[in-house]
């Protein structure tokens, strides 16, 4: 069954899923859209595809089985809420919204109607994030240490927190996810922000913090500190690292996992290219060959409260909790 994708976005990471789901084979761009027309016009031409600005018009001309959206945080909406009043499986790339109110009302029709999602939190299939998660059922963490260090990306919309979110919403949020991943949910969050680029070097309208840090509480007991800057030159790294008795586990962002032992190191590289196994399975479910992705809405949209708290709690340097926790949570 090849499957008939409409591609919303044409930036270059649609492009790295177009190129992903080329050499996956079985499915087909029928369409793509982009707010900037000549974008979308130019990919449209290479793949030989009609070209869009509005994704309603795109999924009323092209019939398609699956709508990828990979645009902004900004952007987020129309794409996601033309697909679901079609009844479209959708794949929504990270983070899913700019703030709550969009992804949440994408959350809700995505229950509604029961579709087939996947978003990409591509950590969630390396297979060495579930061996970790094995190991810590037998060692439960304690702490946690998660960062991603990097310069500032060149995309003009990313130092507006009005259209990026801000760090911490655009890039922190893969480790936030492997954090509730390895640690389950978050229950109170406090975060500070520091702004301001010595060298002069961010455009005068950029407002996004340089650096951020959060402790976070979760309601298994864990706690995390979280760091996050874009002021360095070239991307250092971004991991999470957990402790637990008698064991400390790091997760790479490069997927490798490495095992610190009382008397011995261990090191597991990933077996796939978890950027390949999002799409793969992704394309599985709809199909029907899988019962869901790894990675589904809901668990992205839990993982965008997260990172939304921590911004917020930067923002107002007060803590906030998780709007689904308990009283004894958070004493």
């Amino acid at each position: 069954m090849t499957l008939r994708i409409a591609l919303v976005g044409a930036g270059s990471v649609a492009r790295r899923h177009l190129h992903v789901l080329h050499g996956l084979g079985g499915s087909r761009v029928v369409s793509v859209t982009d707010a900037h027309r000549p974008a979308a016009e130019a990919l449209a031409a290479e793949l030989d595809v009609p070209a869009f600005t509005d994704p309603a018009r795109a999924l009323d001309a092209a019939e398609a089985d699956a709508v990828y959206v990979c645009v902004p945080p900004f952007a987020h909406g129309p794409a996601e809420l033309a697909a679901l009043e079609r009844g479209k499986a959708l794949f929504v790339e990270k983070p899913v919204g700019l703030g709550l109110d969009v992804a949440e009302q994408i959350g809700r029709r995505v229950e509604e109607t029961g579709v087939v999602t996947g978003t990409g939190y591509h950590w969630r299939c390396l297979d060495t994030a579930v061996l970790a998660r094995d190991l810590l059922a037998e060692a439960p963490p304690l702490l946690a240490n998660g960062y991603w260090l990097d310069k500032r990306p060149p995309a003009p919309w990313w130092g507006r927190t009005d259209r990026s979110g801000g760090q911490v919403v655009e890039q922190l949020t893969h480790v936030l996810d492997m954090a509730r991943f390895l640690l389950g949910e978050a229950v109170e969050v406090y975060a500070a922000g520091v702004r301001g680029t010595p060298d002069g070097t961010a455009p005068a309208e950029d407002d996004v913090d340089d650096a951020t840090a959060a402790t976070v509480r979760f309601r298994s007991g864990s706690v995390a500190t979280l760091a996050a800057t874009s002021a360095l030159a070239v991307k250092h790294r971004a991991a999470l690292h957990t402790v637990s008795r008698g064991l400390v586990l790091e997760l790479a962002e490069d997927g490798r996992l490495t095992a610190f032992w009382p008397a011995e190191r261990t090191e597991h590289a990933p077996a796939e290219d978890p950027k390949v196994t999002v799409d793969r399975e992704f394309l599985e479910a709809v199909r029907g060959e899988r019962g869901s992705t790894r990675a589904p809405y809901g668990e992205a949209l839990r993982t965008h409260r997260l990172a939304c708290a921590i911004a917020r709690s930067a923002r107002t340097g007060r803590p906030v909790v998780l709007a689904d926790a308990e009283p004894e949570d958070v004493g």
